[in-house]
């Protein structure tokens, strides 16, 4: 038997036909959402335990692929690799080196490590990422970068060694890019919210594909993209690649076939329900053409707009959902602008919008604490602000 078929062999029974145990990693606060979507795919185990900052699950290989092509919510999957003990850098080094790495990483890979420790007698990040970094070079038989030109820069894989009370977990990364990087936006934007967190929105405030969607300061057009992913059931990732495309157990026919699957759930919309609009009229022509470029005109409309100029008898279909995240940090002069017009983006709501449901994004707990309904909270850090998510609805006697 040659080399290559034994491994293979190895591969097929330790990665591909053995059930894994894999975390997807979650913007915190946002464990449940996330693990709710996980529990309606059609995955091999439906076993999922939210944790800080992710959610735990077990599964075979597909459920991997499955996981990154259709959630909406999650940051990255991670497939866990193993777990040991160490006290010192000795056992530590031993550890890595019994790892058989060839069945994760190809040949040529130097992967990127990437190191957290707390409460470990072995602590420095930096020189433990060193030690893997070594020993994966040494198990592969992988030239130093200054011998190989192709080496010179570190491939897209990554591995992720999380310590805790000397106990080390390592994994491997299987999405890349982070999944907020839909591979929709070409166009730029000025602190636009992460997909993932407007998905997570939008599933909280229960977004319903059948009634309008109203994103009156929309910017990218994170909201209104998200949702008419919703509507016309693409999946997330569908416009985008994956770091599991490039492991030596990758299966192309298996997640070719799980995409011709998931096509077959597309769904077009007679009619446009997604109202997207800005003040912004280059903002607007970007979103519009991003929309054009990737089928969705169907489902999403786009116009120059200011919101408080608009009400809610400008949308058929009755009371639906209005999606604001209005400008603060970068996209705000200072505190008090931002302050004074959130105030002025709830008193339009509550004059224009009453019996709609409501996603709203507020920057600062004072401005949280004062809006005028009875809303949900859940404080979340985004692009280094600690920001409120308001999910609600409208009351009827809004005054």
């Amino acid at each position: 038997m040659s080399t290559e078929t034994a491994l293979l062999k190895r591969i097929k029974r330790h990665v591909v036909g053995r059930k894994r145990n894999y975390f997807a990693s979650v913007a915190t606060g946002f464990e449940r959402v996330c693990s709710k979507e996980l529990s309606s795919l059609p995955l091999s185990a439906h076993e999922t335990v939210a944790t800080d900052g992710g959610v735990e699950f077990s599964g075979h290989l597909q459920d991997c692929y499955l996981a990154n092509l259709h959630l909406r919510t999650a940051s990255r999957i991670l497939l866990r690799i193993t777990a040991f003990t160490s006290t010192n850098f000795r056992q530590l080094e031993k550890k890595i080196a019994a790892i058989p790495w060839e069945l994760y990483l190809d040949a040529c890979s130097r992967p990127q490590i990437h190191v957290t420790t707390r409460h470990c007698r072995i602590y420095h990040t930096a020189a433990i990422a060193n030690r893997f970094s070594e020993a994966i070079a040494r198990h592969l038989q992988v030239p130093a970068a200054g011998d190989r030109s192709d080496l010179a820069a570190p491939s897209s894989q990554r591995i992720f060694v999380r310590g805790v009370d000397d106990r080390f977990t390592v994994s491997i990364d299987s999405s890349g890019a982070h999944l907020y990087k839909r591979g929709l936006k070409k166009h730029p934007g000025t602190a636009p919210l992460r997909e993932t967190l407007a998905a997570a929105s939008l599933m909280l405030a229960g977004y319903d594909p059948h009634q309008p969607l109203v994103d009156p300061m929309c910017g990218t057009g994170t909201f209104s993209l998200e949702a008419a992913l919703m509507a016309k059931n693409i999946p997330p990732g569908w416009y985008r690649d994956f770091a599991f495309c490039r492991w030596p157990s990758y299966r192309k026919k298996r997640f070719e076939h799980l995409r011709r699957q998931a096509e077959n759930y597309f769904v077009s919309v007679e009619k446009p329900l997604i109202f997207a609009s800005d003040i912004d009229s280059q903002a607007c022509r970007r979103l519009q053409r991003c929309t054009q470029r990737h089928g969705l005109a169907d489902a999403l409309t786009v116009a120059k707009r200011d919101f408080f100029e608009l009400t809610s008898r400008d949308f058929s279909n009755g009371p639906g959902l209005i999606a604001i995240n209005p400008p603060y940090g970068q996209r705000m002069g200072t505190r008090l602008q931002g302050a004074r017009l959130f105030k002025a983006v709830c008193r339009k709501l509550a004059a224009d919008f009453r019996g709609w449901k409501l996603v709203l994004i507020a920057a600062e707990k004072e401005a949280a604490d004062a809006a005028p309904f009875r809303l949900q909270r859940q404080r979340f850090t985004h692009g280094g602000l600690k920001l409120y998510l308001l999910t609600g609805r409208i009351p009827l006697n809004a005054a």
